[in-house]
Order: C-alpha cells, then sequence, then structure tokens
C-alpha cells in the first residue's frame, strides 16, 4: 500500500540498540536499494555501525534459518528481513511468498525478538522498484520501535 497512512510513532531513539540485518540476494539490484535505505534509516536514528550485524544468504526462503541462527545467538534487540520476490508464471511465487512471511513470523514469535519484515512480494519489478526505498527505511524504524517498546515492557516485568 504505497502512501499508507501508517500512524505517527513519535520520536525514534536507536542508540544502544543492536540490530541484526539479513538481505536475500535474489533481485539483488532492489535488495541492495532495500538494504542501503534500511541502513541509512538505522543511522539517522542513532543506530552505531559496530551494533549492526548485516548477513546476506541467497534468497527470500534463507532469510529465517538466518534470522532464527542470529536470534538463537542472542544480543539482538531486533532483527530485520530484506528480500523481494516478484511473480513469475508458476506457483513458485505463492510458494516463496508465503513459507518465507511464515518463517520470519515464526522467528519473531518463537524468540519474542521484534524482526521487520521488508521482504517485498510485488507483481513485477516497477512494483518493487516504487518501494524499495520506503521499506527499507520503514523497516529500520519498525525495528527500532519495536526493540524499544519490548525492551521498556521487558524492563518494568523486573
Amino acid at each position: 500500500m504505497l502512501h499508507a497512512n501508517k500512524g505517527a510513532a513519535g520520536p525514534l531513539d536507536g542508540r544502544g540498540l543492536r540490530i541484526g540485518i539479513v538481505q536475500a540476494r535474489f533481485n539483488e539490484d532492489i535488495t541492495n536499494a532495500l538494504a542501503e535505505a534500511c541502513l541509512a534509516e538505522l543511522h539517522r536514528l542513532g543506530v552505531a555501525d559496530d551494533a549492526i550485524d548485516h548477513r546476506t544468504v541467497p534468497g527470500a526462503l534463507e532469510v529465517p534459518v538466518a534470522l532464527q541462527a542470529l536470534a538463537a545467538r542472542g544480543g539482538y534487540d531486533a532483527l530485520i528481513a530484506l528480500g523481494c520476490i516478484i511473480r513469475g508464471e508458476t506457483y513458485h511465487f505463492e510458494l516463496v511468498a508465503n513459507e518465507s512471511g511464515a518463517g520470519v513470523s515464526r522467528v519473531a514469535l518463537d524468540h519474542r525478538l521484534p524482526v521487520a519484515n521488508a521482504i517485498l512480494t510485488t507483481e513485477n519489478v516497477e512494483q518493487a522498484v516504487a518501494r524499495q526505498t520506503d521499506k527499507g527505511r520503514d523497516a529500520a524504524q519498525v525495528a527500532v520501535e519495536m526493540a524499544t517498546l519490548l525492551g521498556s515492557v521487558r524492563s518494568a516485568a523486573r
């Protein structure tokens, strides 16, 4: 949904947060643009360079297992999934989109760790290009907002 009313989160502060990013290389022009926008926004929000762990994997189906490995290792306040799945002529699009999305959600729920999902699912390259910058930036904002929220909830529970 391009130009959706996302609501206002208030000021976001990423200082002191550790963020893991897993980027699929498939459709690399798009995923590189997603990563550039995401990293620029994380820096703008105060996340230090040395607090960002950026990994790449072959495609969207490999993103969840890499996220799971990072989550199991620990030490992250949030994770970010970056990828791009463009519809083709076969059922493969639905399989990859559904399975990667379910895997990303499973990591978040199993590890009680925010995972911002910016794996684009589009009909064509033009739609992906139109979304790559905004969705990369959005992923960074979601990661920082949710890390901050879960951090405050965990602190209040102690």
